[in-house]
């Protein structure tokens, strides 16, 4: 079964920072690229980044450039999102996925706000 596990979030300052991780099990994580999306306060999904299976390429939506790092440790079976110069726009449930795939975590909540 696979299973996504996120964890990391929570309320930090415009300007913060904050690191998400998603712990993975039940299917071949090394295999996969891997993602994060988000969902803010009445809005719908929005991709935030992907990473390649092994980790040597990586994209990011346009509204993080610059600001978020996306990573993997496939000995350890996580992923990671370092989230640096946080936006109030940041705010949402942030969620890693299976690239391809429709299996996600609950989510972990992710508030910037003075």
């Amino acid at each position: 079964e696979v299973q996504l596990v996120e964890s990391g979030g929570g309320l930090v300052q415009p300007g913060g920072s904050l690191r998400l991780s998603c712990a993975a099990s039940g299917f071949t994580f090394s295999i996969y690229a891997m993602t994060w999306v988000r969902q803010a306060p009445g809005k719908g999904l929005e991709w935030v980044s992907t990473i390649s299976s092994g980790g040597g390429s990586t994209t990011y939506a346009d509204s993080v450039k610059g600001r978020f790092t996306i990573s993997r440790d496939n000995a350890k079976n996580t992923l990671s999102l370092q989230m640096n110069s946080l936006k109030p726009e940041d705010t949402a449930v942030y969620y890693c996925g299976r690239a391809g795939s429709n299996y996600r975590g609950q989510g972990t909540q992710v508030t910037v706000s003075s």
